[in-house]
């Protein structure tokens, strides 16, 4: 069995530790938030938090995780009570698609707790994650703009 935190429960699954954490969150646990893009650690639609560091979990295996806290794109606000980005992408009109957003959100969050004030140049060097829609300027905004609160 492999235990650990998630979205603040403790959990265990008998998976092969070989699998991807991405999977058993979706698949396991049934949070469907986080999405699969690239499957290689590029893209980012899968990014979580492990111990509070934004992680590319399609290539994250799951063992990687025991004893640790993992938190998804549910557990960082809910619809009574969103996180600043989560607001702040919604103030924007970030979203186009929605694919790739769970991922940038858990990105920007780290990104905001390692530095509360990014510069531009901060974000664009914090935040790698792919958007196909193209809504970087607005990204960058909702930041700028989660960050004062």
């Amino acid at each position: 069995m492999i235990e650990f935190t998630l979205n603040e429960q403790q959990v265990s699954t008998d998976v092969s530790p070989d699998t991807p954490l991405l999977w058993v969150v979706r698949d396991n646990f049934k949070l469907k938030g986080s999405k699969f893009g690239c499957g290689a650690g590029l893209c980012g639609a899968c990014t979580m938090h492990i111990d509070g560091v934004a992680i590319k979990t399609c290539v994250t295996p799951v063992a990687a995780v025991a004893g640790k806290s993992v938190t998804t794109i549910e557990g960082l606000g809910t619809p009574d009570d969103l996180h600043p980005l989560q607001a702040a992408w919604h103030e924007y009109a970030v979203p186009q698609c929605g694919y790739c957003q769970a991922g940038m959100i858990m990105a920007s969050a780290a990104l905001l707790t390692a530095n509360p004030r990014p510069t531009d140049a901060d974000i664009d060097q914090g935040i790698t994650n792919i958007c196909r829609c193209g809504t970087f300027q607005q990204v960058r905004a909702a930041i700028h703009d989660a960050a004062k609160a």
